[in-house]
């Protein structure tokens, strides 16, 4: 077996799917400009090691995202306009969170017998009293960009109900006094859609997922908000701003003053955890 086929073979993903990855990186990274040609199907079908149905359906995958267009006669060629569709950038602040959601809308799925109860560690906060379980695809110009699980203080939900089941509940949350947002964090992992997540998100089944848990608490410690929420991988992108945008600090770190670098971060970061993010 070839080491090719073997990487294959440790995977769950599709082959074609696999096949489309490397394919869309090409364009992605400006390997494959806008408007250039595109390996032939018989090089492809040699290259990747697959069948010509894989790489077919490769090709017709990248055709359906609007990458590659296929001129009869001609072949298939990189489009001349190609869009970033990461259009969500997943940021370490709150305002950078809730401000491109705002105005999305939301479509709540019914779940006939809800977890009564969110996924949290004891570091995370304490349990509030009593949960609403909301589970909705958020939508943006009519499409599907995530799927999120979310249990909300009954108390909080129960202020503004109307708002909740129509628009996406964090930058709601943000504008509601009462609850007294002491914190607020989110992890990410890489993971896979799987038969439910793919037919809602409207991606192949075994596509790569962002996966966020997202917990909020108050002032007492309550988690009044936890989320497990699952992007489509091809609309979000994660942005860090490793220098907080200091010239002064750029200068420094580059002066060999390091440590001064440093420093103002690490203290920032203690004030931002102790302080109200809303």
């Amino acid at each position: 077996m070839s080491e090719l086929k073997a990487m294959y073979a440790r995977s769950r993903i599709p082959l074609y799917i696999q096949v489309a990855f490397a394919l869309r990186q090409r364009i992605e990274t400006g390997q494959w400009r806008p408007g250039q040609k595109i390996s032939t199907l018989d090089e492809l079908e040699r290259e990747f090691e697959v069948a010509r149905v894989t790489v077919r359906q490769a090709v017709e995958l990248l055709q359906d995202e609007g990458l590659v267009l296929r001129q009869q006669g001609r072949g298939t060629f990189v489009a001349d306009k190609l869009q970033d569709k990461r259009w969500l950038r997943l940021e370490t602040t709150w305002q950078s969170l809730v401000t491109p959601i705002k105005d999305n809308v939301l479509r709540i799925i019914k779940v006939d017998d809800p977890p009564a109860w969110p996924r949290l560690t004891e570091c995370e906060g304490k349990f509030a009293k009593e949960y609403v379980y909301l589970r909705s695809l958020q939508l943006k110009d009519g499409a599907p960009y995530s799927l999120v699980n979310l249990h909300l203080d009954r108390a909080i939900y129960d202020r503004n109900s109307k708002s909740f089941l129509t628009h996406s509940a964090l930058p709601i949350l943000a504008t509601l006094k009462a609850a007294e947002i002491e914190s607020a964090h989110q992890t990410l992992v890489i993971g896979n859609a799987d038969p439910g997540t793919a037919s809602l998100l409207q991606v192949p089944l075994g596509a790569p997922t962002a996966e966020c848990h997202c917990v909020v608490t108050n002032r007492k410690g309550v988690a009044i908000y936890v989320a497990e929420i699952v992007y489509r991988n091809d609309c979000v992108k994660l942005y860090i701003e490793l220098l907080d945008g200091s010239k002064s600090r750029v200068h420094a770190a580059g002066s060999g003053k390091a440590s001064r670098a440093v420093a103002p971060g690490r203290s920032r970061d203690k004030a931002a955890r102790s302080r109200k993010v809303h």
